[in-house]
C-alpha cells in the first residue's frame, strides 16, 4: 500500500513539473507575441489552454485521491497540500500569459506596445523567464534557501512595474490613452506573474521545512544567533583554560 502511495504521490510532482513547463513554454511564447508582433507565437500560446486544463483536472483528481483514500501524514500531507495550491498558481499564471498572448493578437500587425517600452519588456519577459526557471529547479530539488531567492528577483520585476506607470503619469507621453491602458496592463500581468512564482517558492519553503518564510528565516537568524553566542563562549573558555594553564 505504501509503496502505490509514493508511486501516487511521485506522480503527482511530476504533473507539477510540466506544468511548470508548460507555463512557462506560454509565457515565452506570449512575451515573443508581444515583443516582435507574432501572430504564430500568439496562436501557439492560446492553443495550449486544452493540454494546460487536462494538467490542472488531473492533478486535482490526485490530489482528491491522495487526500481522501490514502490519509499522507506529516511531510506527505505537507506535499499534498502544497501542490494543491502549486496547481492554482500556475492556473493563473497561464492566464496573466494568455493575457498577453490575446493583446498581441489584437493590435496585430502592429505592435501592442510604444516601441520606446519596449526595452523594459523585454527586461519583464527576461526576469519573469529566469523566475520560471528557478520555479522548476525547486520543483525538481525542493530547498527553502534557493525558494527565498525568488523573493528578490519579484523586486526587480516591481520596480519596472512601478516605473513604467510613472512614465504613464508624466504629460510629455506622447501616445494615446489605449496604448497607455495596454501598457499599465500589460506590465501588472507580468507583476502578477512574478507574484505567482514567488507564492510557489513560498509553498516550497513550508514543504521542505513545514514553516512559512517568515517563520523561516526567523528561524534561521535565531539559530545563526545561538551558533554565534556558542562561539563566542567557546572562545571565552579557550581563553581562560590558556589562563589557568
Amino acid at each position: 500500500m505504501r509503496i502505490a502511495f509514493r508511486e501516487h504521490l511521485d506522480n503527482f510532482a511530476h504533473d507539477l513539473i510540466i506544468m511548470c513547463d508548460s507555463v512557462h513554454s506560454i509565457m515565452s511564447n506570449a512575451s515573443d507575441a508581444l515583443l516582435r508582433g507574432s501572430l504564430e507565437s500568439a496562436e501557439d500560446a492560446l492553443s495550449s489552454a486544452d493540454a494546460l486544463e487536462e494538467l490542472r483536472v488531473r492533478s486535482e483528481e490526485r490530489a482528491v485521491q491522495l487526500l481522501a483514500l490514502e490519509g499522507p501524514v506529516a511531510r506527505d500531507l505537507r506535499q499534498v497540500v502544497s501542490s494543491i495550491y502549486i496547481v492554482e498558481d500556475f492556473q493563473r499564471m497561464a492566464a496573466l500569459a494568455m493575457h498577453i498572448a490575446k493583446a498581441a493578437r489584437r493590435r496585430h500587425p502592429s505592435l501592442a506596445i510604444p516601441q520606446e517600452t519596449v526595452g523594459y519588456f523585454q527586461e519583464m519577459a527576461r526576469l519573469v523567464s529566469e523566475m520560471a526557471t528557478k520555479t522548476r529547479d525547486i520543483l525538481v530539488d525542493p530547498n527553502a534557501d534557493v525558494a527565498l531567492v525568488l523573493a528578490e528577483d519579484d523586486d526587480a520585476v516591481d520596480d519596472l512595474n512601478e516605473y513604467m506607470l510613472t512614465l504613464l503619469t508624466q504629460r510629455e507621453w506622447a501616445h494615446s490613452t489605449r496604448e497607455a491602458v495596454d501598457v499599465a496592463l500589460l506590465a501588472r500581468y507580468y507583476e502578477r506573474y512574478a507574484d505567482h512564482c514567488v507564492n510557489v517558492a513560498a509553498r516550497i519553503v513550508y514543504l521542505s521545512s513545514g514553516l512559512m518564510p517568515e517563520q523561516y528565516l526567523a528561524k534561521k537568524e535565531s539559530d545563526r544567533a545561538e551558533a554565534d553566542m556558542a562561539q563566542r563562549f567557546a572562545e571565552l573558555e579557550r581563553q581562560f583554560s590558556r589562563r589557568r594553564q
